[in-house]
């Protein structure tokens, strides 16, 4: 039996979370294991539950969604986090991007898109609402760096991880793609989050579009 994806949902909408709620423990695959109904309850659950993924509305009472996800990421870093939320506004994205959020969706998104973006980020992938990716693509253009900086910080095996990543692929794919184990690509990505300050795959995508290493039109961020 394939084990369940365990969710933490926190939204200070008492009827709109228990909805959720409702509809995301018929799924066979997945269990909500506890509730919060502010930022500052919802990181103390999590402390206690060790969720595989936490839903968090961006403004709730005490603390707010981009902060639970900091709180969150900085001590379970095994947690993805995606942001349901009713604002599509730039900044918010961004927000939670930086703080570690590994997707951000609409709470009008269908319920399907909604199951699968959970099934994607508890497999170490990144979701971003279809509206928001042209948004943020836009934003992220203009190199910082440029490539000759990069060249300097990673190695060209590093780059072609980095690539690969924003293409969408999973750790074993790029591990036969590079001839290489899971396990050294694992290690090998853990070393580049740590070396250019990343904290997931998510912004690792956004890195390598930021760089110029991948075409903005080739990302994958579902």
């Amino acid at each position: 039996m394939t084990e369940k994806i365990r969710i933490l949902l926190a939204d200070d909408h008492t009827v709109l979370r228990q909805g959720i709620s409702q509809m995301l423990n018929t799924q066979p695959d997945m269990e909500v294991v506890a509730q919060a109904g502010n930022g500052s309850e919802a990181v103390d659950l999590a402390d206690t539950y060790k969720p595989d993924v936490a839903l968090l509305d961006i403004n709730m009472p005490e603390m707010d969604g981009v902060e639970a996800t900091k709180h969150i990421t900085a001590r379970l870093p095994s947690t993805r986090i995606i942001i349901l939320t009713m604002y599509r506004r730039d900044d918010y994205v961004f927000e939670a991007i930086k703080a570690g959020a590994s997707g951000y969706l609409l709470k009008e998104v269908e319920l399907d898109v909604l199951l699968e973006g959970i099934r994607a980020v508890a497999r170490g992938e990144a979701v971003l609402d279809p509206a928001m990716v042209g948004r943020v693509l836009a934003e992220i253009r203009q190199p910082s760096f440029g490539k000759k900086q990069v060249a300097h910080i990673l190695t060209e095996r590093d780059v072609e991880i980095l690539r690969l990543i924003a293409l969408g692929m999973t750790n074993r794919e790029i591990a036969t793609g590079l001839n290489a184990s899971e396990k050294t690509i694992r290690n090998r990505l853990s070393h580049i989050f740590r070396l250019l300050h990343l904290k997931n795959r998510t912004q690792a995508a956004l890195y390598a579009v930021r760089e110029g290493l991948i075409d903005p039109g080739d990302i994958e961020l579902e």
